[in-house]
């Protein structure tokens, strides 16, 4: 650790404050003030650059850029902790041309254009489960809810559903309503209502026809149209995303369309995609909705974990690159343990795919930054 460091907690600076004075990003100048690497180049630009922002602070630079023994004192506060949580995640991050040119990367590994089929879909057994349940919902029909922490992979299990319905040519309709400004209260925004649901299931079925203006007509035209199209050998799906901000009345309606039949035949399938609000929602302790819950089978994408090497591996193998060119076996350790915490209500994980990957770049770009051939534990700790 520098001396440097010190001085800036003495005086009350953040290093983030420093970092954008000197044009530098955060993770390089916690670098520097913890292990005094300094990046590759204008190194002695940037130490002046330091020099002036502290002289403007009436700071002693003397000493500044000495090396100290840290000493480890012991965290009491329930504030820092929080703080500590709070810094886990990292905003979107953006793989740098100087981070492709220093890997020999040409690509992102993990932005969303490098999703181009069904064979970019990172798997495990959890998710080949998901997966194979969201078509067989969609093909045989069921009423199913897929739960996920944001970054989860919700999204991207919905257009592997759509891209394989539409790769085996599958007699399936998906019907997705507009969900923009979707809320479960009209006081935040615009709840999802029945009415909307039937205009889309009869917009997406039949484009052309005109949408009955009474309720008893349009349901009825709804119901007559998800008839004929079955007879013609035609399932249906409705997917709705962000279903965590659906009111408990929709939820309910839903049951009702589900049930939508001719003969023994269901006309209308339901897939729900959320993020754990909505586990709550459909709690079979919410009197509320028991019938949905009834009827609603709920399965959860679970963090990668014991799956993250693996994880890694895809992601840089997609890319054209080892992972180990990339990453050595500390840093896979320090992700784990960056994106992990212990609480008294146990254990909490957020080794979800976004996550990890806006983790990784951010490390990638550093190690650019500082010129390390391949990104390290303290690299990862330094972010």
């Amino acid at each position: 650790m520098l001396v440097l460091k010190q001085q800036l907690q003495q005086h009350g600076i953040a290093q983030s404050t420093m970092a954008q004075a000197v044009s530098v990003s955060a993770a390089a100048i916690a670098q520097l003030l913890n292990h005094n690497q300094w990046p590759k180049h204008h190194q002695e630009e940037l130490k002046q650059r330091i020099i002036d922002f502290l002289t403007g602070k009436a700071i002693d630079t003397k000493d500044s850029f000495k090396a100290v023994q840290e000493v480890a004192t012991p965290c009491t506060s329930t504030a820092s902790q929080t703080n500590k949580d709070d810094t886990m995640l990292l905003a979107k991050q953006v793989l740098n041309p100087a981070a492709k040119k220093h890997f020999g990367l040409f690509r992102d590994p993990f932005a969303d254009d490098v999703m181009q089929n069904s064979q970019d879909v990172f798997t495990t057994p959890d998710i080949r489960y998901v997966r194979e349940a969201l078509y067989q919902t969609a093909r045989h029909g069921g009423f199913i809810a897929v739960i996920g922490e944001s970054g989860a992979g919700k999204t991207t299990l919905r257009r592997d559903l759509t891209d394989r319905i539409n790769r085996e040519n599958a007699p399936i309709i998906i019907i997705e309503p507009y969900i923009i400004a979707m809320e479960d209260n009209d006081a935040k925004g615009k709840t999802l209502k029945a009415n909307s649901i039937a205009e889309a299931i009869i917009h997406t079925i039949a484009p052309l026809e005109s949408v009955k203006r009474s309720q008893e007509a349009r349901f009825r035209q709804l119901h007559r149209l998800l008839k004929e199209s079955a007879r013609a050998g035609f399932n249906h799906v409705l997917v709705i995303e962000e279903a965590h901000s659906l009111p408990i009345p929709t939820l309910k309606h839903l049951k009702r369309f589900f049930e939508l039949e001719d003969g023994f035949k269901k006309l209308l399938s339901v897939v729900l995609i959320g993020q754990p609000e909505l586990k709550l929602k459909l709690s079979e302790r919410n009197q509320e909705v028991r019938e949905v819950v009834q009827r609603c089978e709920v399965v959860e994408l679970l963090p990668l974990d014991s799956h993250l090497e693996d994880f890694m591996t895809f992601k840089f193998s997609r890319a054209g690159k080892e992972v180990q060119d990339v990453l050595d076996k500390g840093a896979i350790d320090a992700i784990r343990a960056r994106l992990s915490s212990s609480t008294r209500r146990g254990d909490i994980s957020l080794l979800y795919p976004l996550a990890v990957g806006n983790l990784v770049i951010a490390a990638m770009n550093l190690a650019a930054e500082f010129g390390i051939p391949a990104v390290n534990a303290d690299v990862i700790k330094g972010i």
